[in-house]
């Protein structure tokens, strides 16, 4: 059995309305918190979007779960959309079975007439 890995994340604002954290590793009881401060203290006014990109999770347990529940909730506040991009089978399955991935998410966007796809 391989250790866990503890949950890494790179953080980008490839514009002044969007946010882009690089997550790796585990989501869990140890590294839940982390992740809530780190998302809390980059929230700023101006900020539209923020993705999260589990494309390197490995794990992701109930406190984790609870954990992306509390950033929806802040970043909603904010006035941002959350979006968690390149989800993997253990985040789809999770979020699958507990039926919260509408309410974490941001809708998709829709393209308005006139305006290219």
């Amino acid at each position: 059995m391989t250790e866990p890995r503890p949950l890494t994340m790179r953080w980008t604002t490839p514009d002044a309305r969007t946010l882009h954290g690089a997550l790796a590793g585990n989501l869990d009881y140890h590294s839940g918190d982390g992740l809530l401060s780190e998302v809390t203290a980059r929230l700023a006014p101006g900020l539209r979007d923020v993705r999260l990109d589990f494309g390197s999770l490995d794990f992701c347990d109930s406190y984790g779960l609870s954990t992306l529940l509390m950033i929806a909730r802040r970043v909603q506040s904010a006035g941002a959309n959350l979006h968690l991009d390149d989800r993997p089978p253990v985040l789809e399955r999770l979020l699958d079975m507990t039926c919260t991935l509408d309410y974490l998410t941001a809708p998709a966007r829709k393209a308005s007439r006139g305006e290219a796809d």
